[in-house]
């Protein structure tokens, strides 16, 4: 536990949340920003800063719990059409808690809820396709 992190104070009890689910692995509750109804986070109890701390067993536990989570979050409101599953990494990819969550932002028929992916396709060609495959098959552990 981080003693100033205010995830793991949820985790604690020391500070209230809606919680939906919780066992002895992860907590998840409802998003107090609620982007769209139903924005629910899940985080692993333990103190892990990003995706990047992992261990496997840690990975393991937690995203086997996601997709039950995220049926019943679905479950819950039959306008739900569809759903997002985000997890932000780093102050460069939107991370506000330094605690790793994943968002779950159920989807409506016109909810207003945005994310944009540009396509740089044309910045690209085989030979840079394939440098950038190359090392990142280099680092993989």
């Amino acid at each position: 536990m981080d003693e100033n992190c205010i995830f793991c104070k949820i985790v604690a009890g020391e500070i209230p949340s809606y919680t939906v689910y919780e066992d002895d692995v992860v907590k998840a509750f409802l998003d107090i920003s609620q982007g769209t109804p139903g924005h629910t986070l899940v985080i692993p109890k333990k103190h892990v800063p990003d995706l990047f701390a992992y261990d496997e067993d840690l990975a393991s536990a937690v995203f086997s719990r996601i997709p039950k989570i995220a049926r019943a979050v679905k479950a819950s409101n039959p306008n739900i059409k569809a759903m997002n599953v985000m997890n932000n990494n780093g102050k460069l990819a939107y991370q506000s808690v330094f605690h790793s969550h994943f968002h779950l932002v159920p989807r409506y028929t016109d909810d207003n809820f945005k994310i944009i992916f540009q396509d740089n396709s044309k910045k690209y060609n085989d030979e840079s396709y394939t440098r950038i495959q190359q090392s990142i098959i280099d680092h993989m552990e």
